[in-house]
């Protein structure tokens, strides 16, 4: 089974936690980023108010995925860290960010860019190495080709070649799709099932492992196989069948069962939104060599969803609170939805593609900025939690060793 939730921190005499989870300074950050990153693309693509660090459909893409997505993924699966080590991992994502966007091609910049890539990689490559199921396995050369993808396009970056062909992107949206699909699987089965046993007493359908596994297949063999144009109709062909796949194995986990439940069914907005992407991604390989703005579809449908959710859920949940208690989730997921339609509608709304892109970033804007202002509330609560846990420990063990005088004198 896939970890992810972070378990309570220990603490050092006098309540000093000695870890601090990565996610409650990794989600409101990447939250934030993302709010601000598409606005800052579209005025430097369209707009003349250039930012060197989107200077192209290639670059904006690069920090999408290797600048939000690897630091909600690293948030997501580290788990709690010493405060030094944790700074020092915020402090590369930062310098990489922000000093991007002024000077993209310093070596400052980059060297800060790849440490933070480094890391996450060191830490996380091998933890699912000695995993018993072959499904688990599949996380460390998955999550290591992310982490040296993000290498690549630095040093493209830094030589000044960063491509402006899409073939690159398109391999790191491939190989997310993927994690997004077994990871989405493996908070969704628990919950739902969770959610049936407590309301209806009844067993829900769970991870599916065969479906899992098939999906595995069908998506580890198609990045690949789109790499030579002859094997193209192939890979539409097995992407088809992926997406009917995802569509048949959300159905099966009875989204109508969970009407009171908006957290879950915003998970599931979500996941649906990988099993239309992938339709959407089949039909278009079939027509063109390359489908841009298909990939939309993944990165704003389904990865701004299922990222969202994900990350309030577990702050939530650290928080010692219901999920389904807040009231954003469900709006959230139909305001990433509503973003991800415009964008693949604006390929084709000829004069007024560019209003259906700044309405679509919009959007995303405000659905992201939602995020972070909750995400940051929770944030707040857990650590108001945890210090006051630490002082009751403290209190408790001052109290014990009065007693303990006591009993001596």
């Amino acid at each position: 089974m896939l970890k992810s939730d972070a378990k309570p921190s220990a603490s050092r005499p006098g309540g000093t936690a000695s870890t601090v989870p990565a996610w409650r300074w990794l989600f409101p950050l990447a939250a934030l980023h993302a709010a601000l990153l598409v606005p800052l693309s579209l005025l430097s693509l369209y707009h003349l108010q250039e930012v060197p660090l989107l200077a192209s459909p290639a670059a904006h893409g690069r920090e999408l995925l290797f600048g939000f997505a690897l630091a909600v993924i690293a948030g997501y699966l580290l788990g709690p860290l010493p405060p030094r080590r944790l700074q020092a991992l915020i402090g590369l994502w930062l310098l990489a960010r922000l000093g991007g966007l002024v000077w993209p091609g310093a070596l400052p910049v980059i060297l800060a860019d790849a440490g933070f890539v480094l890391f996450v990689a060191w830490h996380l490559v091998p933890r699912f190495i000695a995993a018993k199921k072959w499904r688990n396995r599949v996380l460390s050369p998955l999550l290591g080709l992310l982490c040296l993808l993000a290498l690549v396009t630095l040093v493209w970056r830094h030589l000044g070649a960063m491509p402006t062909t899409a073939l690159v992107m398109h391999q790191g949206v491939l190989w997310l799709v993927l994690l997004m699909v077994f990871m989405g699987g493996r908070v969704l089965a628990p919950a739902v099932n969770g959610h049936l046993m407590a309301n209806r007493r009844q067993v829900g359908a769970g991870v599916q492992p065969r479906l899992e596994a098939a999906l595995i297949v069908l998506l580890g063999v198609t990045p690949l196989l789109m790499l030579w144009p002859p094997l193209r109709p192939l890979a539409a062909g097995l992407v088809l069948a992926a997406g009917l796949l995802v569509l048949w194995r959300l159905w099966r986990w009875r989204p109508w069962a969970c009407r009171g439940r908006p957290d879950l069914l915003g998970l599931m907005v979500g996941y649906a939104w990988l099993g239309v992407g992938l339709l959407l991604l089949a039909r278009a390989w079939w027509q063109q060599p390359h489908a841009s703005a298909t990939l939309h579809a993944f990165t704003i449908g389904a990865l701004g969803t299922l990222a969202s959710g994900i990350m309030l859920r577990q702050a939530i949940l650290r928080a010692k609170a219901r999920p389904e208690a807040e009231a954003l989730l469900l709006p959230l997921a139909l305001l990433f939805s509503l973003a991800a339609l415009l964008r693949l509608l604006a390929l084709d709304a000829g004069q007024h593609w560019l209003a259906l892109l700044w309405s679509s970033a919009a959007l995303w804007s405000l659905a992201w900025g939602l995020a972070a202002w909750r995400l940051l509330h929770w944030c707040r609560r857990t650590v108001r939690r945890s210090n006051a846990r630490a002082r009751a420990d403290s209190e408790g063990r001052r109290g014990q060793a009065e007693e303990e005088v006591l009993r001596q004198g």
